[in-house]
Protein backbone atom coordinates (compact mmCIF):
# COMPACT_ATOMS: atom_id res chain seq x y z
CA UNK A 1 0.00 0.00 0.00
CA UNK A 2 2.57 2.06 0.03
CA UNK A 3 3.74 2.27 -3.00
CA UNK A 4 0.66 2.91 -4.01
CA UNK A 5 0.09 5.71 -1.60
CA UNK A 6 2.80 7.18 -3.15
CA UNK A 7 1.78 6.60 -6.76
CA UNK A 8 -1.96 8.34 -5.53
CA UNK A 9 0.25 11.12 -3.89
CA UNK A 10 2.47 12.00 -7.08
CA UNK A 11 -0.78 12.46 -9.28
CA UNK A 12 -1.75 14.89 -6.20
CA UNK A 13 1.34 16.94 -6.97
CA UNK A 14 0.73 17.08 -10.35
CA UNK A 15 -2.36 18.51 -10.06
CA UNK A 16 -0.65 21.21 -7.17
CA UNK A 17 1.53 22.16 -9.53
CA UNK A 18 -1.19 23.09 -11.63
CA UNK A 19 -2.46 25.23 -8.99
CA UNK A 20 0.78 27.03 -8.99
CA UNK A 21 1.10 27.56 -12.88
CA UNK A 22 -2.46 29.08 -12.46
CA UNK A 23 -1.46 30.86 -9.50
CA UNK A 24 -3.04 29.48 -6.99
CA UNK A 25 -2.20 27.96 -3.70
CA UNK A 26 -0.57 24.81 -5.14
CA UNK A 27 -2.28 21.55 -3.55
CA UNK A 28 -4.01 18.91 -5.57
CA UNK A 29 -6.37 16.16 -4.28
CA UNK A 30 -6.82 12.94 -6.18
CA UNK A 31 -9.68 10.38 -5.18
CA UNK A 32 -9.20 6.91 -5.79
CA UNK A 33 -12.03 4.21 -5.68
CA UNK A 34 -11.01 0.22 -5.73
CA UNK A 35 -7.94 1.45 -7.76
CA UNK A 36 -9.10 3.82 -10.07
CA UNK A 37 -8.70 7.53 -9.98
CA UNK A 38 -12.20 8.86 -9.95
CA UNK A 39 -11.38 12.45 -9.16
CA UNK A 40 -8.52 14.87 -9.67
CA UNK A 41 -8.69 18.44 -8.70
CA UNK A 42 -6.46 21.72 -7.14
CA UNK A 43 -7.30 24.85 -5.70
CA UNK A 44 -9.09 27.19 -7.67
CA UNK A 45 -9.96 29.65 -4.95
CA UNK A 46 -8.68 32.87 -6.80
CA UNK A 47 -9.65 31.77 -10.30
CA UNK A 48 -14.08 30.94 -9.19
CA UNK A 49 -13.86 33.22 -6.24
CA UNK A 50 -15.00 30.72 -3.96
CA UNK A 51 -13.65 30.22 -0.89
CA UNK A 52 -14.99 26.42 -0.73
CA UNK A 53 -12.54 25.82 -3.73
CA UNK A 54 -10.40 23.52 -2.02
CA UNK A 55 -8.76 20.59 -4.03
CA UNK A 56 -9.76 18.19 -2.07
CA UNK A 57 -13.62 19.92 -1.75
CA UNK A 58 -13.26 19.86 -5.53
CA UNK A 59 -12.13 16.39 -5.97
CA UNK A 60 -14.85 14.98 -3.55
CA UNK A 61 -17.62 16.57 -5.36
CA UNK A 62 -16.34 15.37 -8.78
CA UNK A 63 -15.98 11.94 -7.29
CA UNK A 64 -19.69 11.93 -5.81
CA UNK A 65 -20.96 13.00 -9.58
CA UNK A 66 -18.73 10.17 -11.04
CA UNK A 67 -19.28 7.57 -8.95
CA UNK A 68 -22.95 8.68 -9.05
CA UNK A 69 -23.56 8.67 -5.12
CA UNK A 70 -23.00 11.02 -1.86
CA UNK A 71 -21.45 7.97 0.14
CA UNK A 72 -17.97 7.71 -0.40
CA UNK A 73 -17.23 4.27 1.30
CA UNK A 74 -14.62 2.83 -0.42
CA UNK A 75 -13.00 6.03 -1.46
CA UNK A 76 -9.33 7.24 -0.32
CA UNK A 77 -8.24 10.78 -1.28
CA UNK A 78 -5.13 11.84 -1.72
CA UNK A 79 -4.16 15.59 -0.83
CA UNK A 80 -0.73 17.20 -0.44
CA UNK A 81 -1.52 19.26 2.48
CA UNK A 82 -3.66 18.58 5.58
CA UNK A 83 -6.70 19.42 4.84
CA UNK A 84 -8.82 22.16 6.93
CA UNK A 85 -11.43 22.05 9.44
CA UNK A 86 -14.49 22.22 5.82
CA UNK A 87 -12.69 19.76 3.90
CA UNK A 88 -12.41 17.13 7.08
CA UNK A 89 -16.01 18.07 7.54
CA UNK A 90 -16.84 17.10 4.12
CA UNK A 91 -14.78 13.77 4.62
CA UNK A 92 -16.84 12.77 7.58
CA UNK A 93 -20.10 14.08 5.86
CA UNK A 94 -18.79 11.96 2.48
CA UNK A 95 -18.19 9.14 4.45
CA UNK A 96 -14.77 7.93 3.17
CA UNK A 97 -12.83 4.90 4.05
CA UNK A 98 -8.94 7.13 4.09
CA UNK A 99 -7.85 10.56 3.76
CA UNK A 100 -3.61 10.17 2.72
CA UNK A 101 -1.95 13.58 2.83
CA UNK A 102 1.56 14.80 2.29
CA UNK A 103 2.26 18.11 4.18
CA UNK A 104 1.03 18.97 7.89
CA UNK A 105 -0.82 22.49 8.29
CA UNK A 106 0.40 23.99 11.48
CA UNK A 107 -2.23 26.58 11.04
CA UNK A 108 -5.47 24.71 9.98
CA UNK A 109 -4.79 20.84 10.03
CA UNK A 110 -7.80 19.30 10.88
CA UNK A 111 -6.59 15.86 11.02
CA UNK A 112 -4.23 15.40 13.67
CA UNK A 113 -2.37 18.96 14.00
CA UNK A 114 -5.11 21.45 15.40
CA UNK A 115 -8.09 18.89 15.14
CA UNK A 116 -8.63 15.44 14.37
CA UNK A 117 -11.83 15.14 12.90
CA UNK A 118 -11.08 11.72 11.64
CA UNK A 119 -11.42 10.23 14.79
CA UNK A 120 -13.97 12.90 16.96
CA UNK A 121 -16.23 10.17 18.46
CA UNK A 122 -18.65 12.72 19.15
CA UNK A 123 -19.46 12.60 14.71
CA UNK A 124 -21.03 9.68 12.90
CA UNK A 125 -18.11 8.98 10.93
CA UNK A 126 -14.58 7.75 11.41
CA UNK A 127 -11.70 7.24 9.21
CA UNK A 128 -8.36 5.73 8.38
CA UNK A 129 -5.41 9.01 8.12
CA UNK A 130 -2.23 8.72 6.72
CA UNK A 131 0.55 11.73 6.85
CA UNK A 132 3.77 12.48 5.62
CA UNK A 133 3.41 10.61 2.19
CA UNK A 134 5.45 12.89 -0.50
CA UNK A 135 6.08 15.31 3.19
CA UNK A 136 8.90 16.83 1.69
CA UNK A 137 7.73 17.38 -2.06
CA UNK A 138 4.58 18.67 -0.59
CA UNK A 139 6.10 20.83 1.31
CA UNK A 140 8.67 22.51 -0.76
CA UNK A 141 6.24 23.05 -3.76
CA UNK A 142 4.23 25.31 -1.04
CA UNK A 143 7.71 27.23 -0.73
CA UNK A 144 9.05 27.43 -3.54
CA UNK A 145 5.49 29.14 -4.58
CA UNK A 146 5.28 31.61 -1.57
CA UNK A 147 9.59 32.07 -1.92
CA UNK A 148 8.29 33.27 -5.87
CA UNK A 149 4.98 35.33 -4.54
CA UNK A 150 7.40 37.14 -1.75
CA UNK A 151 10.04 38.14 -4.60
CA UNK A 152 7.50 38.93 -7.12
CA UNK A 153 5.93 41.17 -4.66
CA UNK A 154 9.13 42.72 -3.74
CA UNK A 155 9.90 43.63 -7.09
CA UNK A 156 6.33 45.25 -7.54
CA UNK A 157 7.26 47.47 -4.16
CA UNK A 158 10.56 48.33 -5.37
CA UNK A 159 8.98 49.40 -9.22
CA UNK A 160 6.67 51.22 -7.37
CA UNK A 161 9.43 53.49 -5.66
CA UNK A 162 11.23 53.90 -8.14
CA UNK A 163 8.54 55.28 -10.64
Amino acid sequence: MVETDDTYMSLALDEARLAAAEGEVPIGAVVVCEGQVVARAHNRREQDRDPSAHAEFAALVEAARVLDRWRLTGCTVYVTLEPCLMCAGLMVNARIDRCVYGAADPKGGALGTLYDLSHDTRLNHEFEVRSGVCESECAEVLRQFFRERRKAQKRARQAGQQS
